[in-house]
This record gives C-alpha cells, sequence and structure tokens, in this order.
C-alpha cells in the first residue's frame, strides 16, 4: 500500500478517508505520526488553505498528502464566517459562542440563505504542479433556534428546506452521504477512479 498523510490530527476524519481509501491502495496516516505540526492557514480563501495545508504535510514528510479546509458562507454576511468558521467568535474555539455570533449578526435580516464548503487537495508531492481539488457544497439556510443533537458546529442551525430539518436532526449516514465533505469526496473517489 501507497502511504498518504492527512494533514489533520481529527481522529473522525483519519478513519473515514482510511476507509474510502484503501481500495485505491493508499494507507492513510495523520500527520501526527510524523510529528507535522498543524500548518498555518493564512488565506482567505478554502483553497489556498487546503493547498498550503497539503504542500505542508508533503513537505515534511516526502509522502503524497491529503488536505481538506471547509466552513460556513451565509449570503447575508459577504460569504462570512468562511474560513473562520471555527474561530468565528475568537479564541478558544466554541461553537456556543461561533453560533451566537452568527445569530447576532442575522438579526433583523430577511436573508438566511447559506452553504457549507468543503475543499480536498490531494497533492501527490510537495511540488505537485497538478494537485487534485476537488469541491462540495451542501446549500440551505440560518434558524434562529438550534434543532437537533447529532452534527458539530453550526449543524443545528443550518437548516435543509427540503428535507424540514437541521443536519443537526439527519441521521449520521444521511449527513455523510448528503454533506458538502461527502460531495468532494465522491468527486475525488471519481479522479481516482479515472486514473487522476
Amino acid at each position: 500500500m501507497k502511504k498518504l498523510v492527512l494533514a489533520s490530527g481529527n481522529a473522525g476524519k483519519l478513519r473515514e478517508f482510511g476507509q474510502l481509501l484503501a481500495p485505491f491502495d493508499f494507507e492513510v496516516l495523520p500527520q501526527s505520526a510524523f510529528n507535522v505540526p498543524e500548518a498555518e492557514e493564512p488565506h482567505v480563501t478554502f483553497v489556498e488553505n487546503a493547498i498550503a495545508k497539503a504542500r505542508h504535510a508533503a513537505q515534511l514528510t516526502g509522502l503524497p498528502a491529503l488536505a481538506d479546509d471547509s466552513g460556513l458562507c451565509v449570503s447575508a454576511l459577504g460569504g462570512a464566517p468562511g474560513v473562520f468558521s471555527a474561530r468565528y467568535a475568537g479564541e478558544p474555539k466554541s461553537d456556543a459562542r461561533n453560533n451566537a455570533r452568527l445569530i447576532a449578526e442575522l438579526a433583523g435580516l430577511a436573508d438566511r440563505r447559506a452553504h457549507y464548503v468543503a475543499v480536498l487537495v490531494l497533492m501527490r508531492h510537495a511540488d505537485d504542479p497538478q494537485p487534485i481539488v476537488a469541491e462540495g457544497e451542501w446549500h440551505g439556510e440560518i434558524v434562529d433556534l438550534p434543532r437537533g443533537e447529532g452534527g458539530f458546529g453550526y449543524d443545528p442551525y443550518f437548516l435543509i428546506p427540503e428535507l424540514g430539518q437541521t443536519v443537526a436532526e439527519l441521521p449520521h449516514e444521511e449527513k455523510n452521504r448528503r454533506s458538502h465533505r461527502g460531495q468532494a469526496l465522491a468527486q475525488l473517489l471519481a479522479r481516482l477512479r479515472a486514473g487522476a
């Protein structure tokens, strides 16, 4: 099997990517297994941050690397919180404070359209001139009161209108199938199947 470094320390992502990439002969290892520190994410776009994280892991390990960057974009807020989704209310990271800020910023605004974005980048090596880039979007709207016990982050406030449920109310399997990350992963796997 070919070793692939996941530019993340998230155990859930490691498990998910490991299962999905095993048929492509990849053994997915966390960057922590190589003592790779978290990469800087100085950019204002998801794709630039994902590339920076993948390149950082590839440079420090000499192996192919996979990175993702994701977040919530709200139309009425000009795309905010965007790449700052995890730290929207500042440090330390707090889902409760991020959601409180989001709802406060949307107070009195009629336009509640929003979408989740996920960008995946697979770099074959640190100087890869054509990394595989896959992107998924999941559209919905923001509600004022949280609903559901599942998910994390903004999920209790992110309503999928055609389902009449927030992401936090969806069964785990359905969330994974419909989600922005699920869509990006399907795109990435299709590219790999096509021999990218």
